[in-house]
């Protein structure tokens, strides 16, 4: 078996400092993870829990089946922004009752749950993950609605929910609704709009108006268990489906419904058994060095990941810049791309797109381990023909139909993110080391191609070039795109999934392939036009 051999050297001093500066930026993101797992904080956790209630993890912890892994998405939304990192919502990939579902749980320690323009697109993209990877859904309810100062924002898109719901249903993907607590107004639908709906005995609040509203708008005097409640609306609407005594006996009932759905998975196991790495992932950190710039071998990464550290490579002598080839992760076939030294020439797009075309014909998931500058630019390779070689890449990523999943190892810059299967080219699921930078270009580029242009510029119009104020220019718009660049403002705006830690790439890769194999894993039997 063609078995990858290491050249690592634990004992450099390069790794050394490449692991310290890993371990570094590794707890920065912890220390954001910590705030959003705090929610809305001490202070409103314990009143949450003074009211009887369990915080939204502790019904998580509930609701999955024990010693069972769970994939949190998106967990630094709206880092950066006026709102609480995390979004004000939970949502991730995990096992209820043998069943992988999408769990989205509203935290109504952070404004009672009410939803701003981040849980949006947080609980959108949950959505989106569960419909094209066929996973059932289990919503935790419990919210006031929207976060009604950012209306403008939310009005129009929040219909986008309701929308997801009700085509899950018709794909015959399941959708339940656990309610905690408020589900007013917009949020009453979404038990209305789930398959099943569970309902907790003098906590649930299911209306779409409140007694103030419907004072002002009816003058008719009401309460909330009469206008809302569970009981009432397990004995008289009939919008419950199940009658629940308290927080743990929801749970208890969410856990037997899917039980009792019958479900299974649409693509092929995994093989039993498969055999680890040779290799520690844990030396993962001393191999990727700090500074996005110096490259490092792909093949170090992928010997900590693969099973048994078995890369079958495909045309290692050609378009070397990028590492192609078969592997399987814990049992699931895959084939991998892999940028080496970051960027991408002809030889590299042909290779790729032939890779493709190859993954698809055997109906294989591909990996797409970035780190790229994007595709190479100058007159002899516009001459060679590097925007049709690329054009055709990015067509094979476009028009492929297996699963691709992402992960952006150090920088993802230029049309090399689209060619490498981008956030715009939905892969299943993306993802981010904490170290990585994303944009058009890198900071320095960027910078000194305005200052290139406002050089021409003044000389055409014949005026003086102001150095110092082209100097300041300069470094205020490397500083902005350094700090737009960077993996947390990045994850933030969701055009990742989240940022993991290196050492769990093989575990997160697992889990992903697990959940994408819950719907049909087939190939494009045909493609578009290819630019010759």
């Amino acid at each position: 078996m063609p078995v990858l051999r290491t050249l690592l050297d634990v004992s450099s001093e390069t790794y050394a400092s490449n692991r310290a500066a890993q371990l570094e930026v590794i707890d920065q993101l912890n220390e954001q993870l910590e705030l959003a797992i705090a929610g809305g904080g001490e202070r409103y956790t314990q009143r949450h829990r003074d009211r009887g209630k369990l915080p939204v993890r502790e019904r998580l912890e509930l609701l999955l089946d024990p010693d069972t892994p769970f994939l949190e998405l998106s967990p630094l939304a709206a880092w950066g922004t006026e709102f609480t990192v995390g979004a004000s919502v939970l949502t991730g990939i995990g096992v209820v009752s043998g069943v992988e579902c999408v769990v989205i749980g509203h935290d109504p320690t952070v404004r009672g749950g009410a939803m701003n323009p981040y849980s949006l697109k947080k609980t959108l993209r949950a959505l989106e993950i569960a419909r094209i990877n066929r996973l059932p859904v289990i919503n935790l309810v419990e919210s006031g609605g929207a976060d009604l100062p950012t209306q403008a924002d939310l009005f129009v898109p929040a219909g986008r929910i309701f929308h997801e719901l009700t085509e899950l249903s018709s794909l015959a993907i399941p959708t339940i609704a656990l309610v905690f607590g408020n589900s007013t107004a917009g949020g009453a639908y979404v038990p209305g709009m789930c398959d099943y709906a569970v309902l907790v005995d003098r906590q649930a609040k299911v209306f779409l108006g409140g007694p103030p509203l419907v004072k002002m708008a009816t003058g008719e005097e009401s309460d909330d268990e009469s206008l809302g409640g569970a009981e009432m609306h397990s004995r008289i609407s009939g919008l419950s489906d199940y009658f629940a005594a308290d927080e743990r006996d929801a749970i208890r009932l969410g856990r037997q419904i899917m039980s009792r759905i019958n479900w299974h998975k649409l693509g092929p196991a995994p093989a039993a058994n498969p055999e680890p790495p040779k290799y520690d992932p844990e030396e993962i950190l001393g191999i990727v060095p700090p500074d996005p710039k110096v490259p490092f071998d792909p093949r170090e990464i992928l010997a900590r990941t693969v099973d048994g550290s078995d890369f079958d490579e495909y045309k290692p002598l050609y378009g070397t810049s990028l590492v192609t080839g078969w592997a399987s992760i814990h049992g699931y076939p895959v084939g991998v791309l892999a940028n080496h030294r970051g960027v991408l020439f002809s030889e590299e797009a042909k290779k790729a797109t032939e890779f493709i075309l190859l993954a698809n014909q055997t109906d294989t998931p591909l990996i797409f381990l970035q780190n790229t500058t994007g595709y190479m630019v100058g007159k002899d390779y516009e001459q060679g023909g590097i925007i049709k070689d690329g054009a055709k890449m990015i067509n094979a990523v476009t028009n492929s139909r297996v699963p691709h999943l992402t992960i952006n190892m150090a920088s993802s810059f230029g049309a090399g993110n689209y060619g490498m299967s981008g956030r715009a080219y939905d892969p299943r699921l993306m993802f981010a080391w904490p170290g990585a930078k994303l944009a058009v270009m890198g900071a320095a580029q960027l910078a000194g191609v305005m200052s290139i242009v406002g050089r021409a510029s003044a000389a055409s119009q014949g005026k003086p070039f102001d150095e110092e104020a082209d100097a300041a220019r300069t470094r205020a718009i490397e500083e902005q795109i350094e700090a737009e660049s960077h993996s947390f403002f990045v994850t933030a705006k969701l055009y990742d999934d989240g940022i993991v830690d290196p050492r769990d790439t093989r575990t997160v890769l697992g889990l992903s392939l697990s959940a994408v194999h819950s719907q049909t894993v087939a190939g494009r039997r045909g493609f578009g036009v290819f630019r010759m």
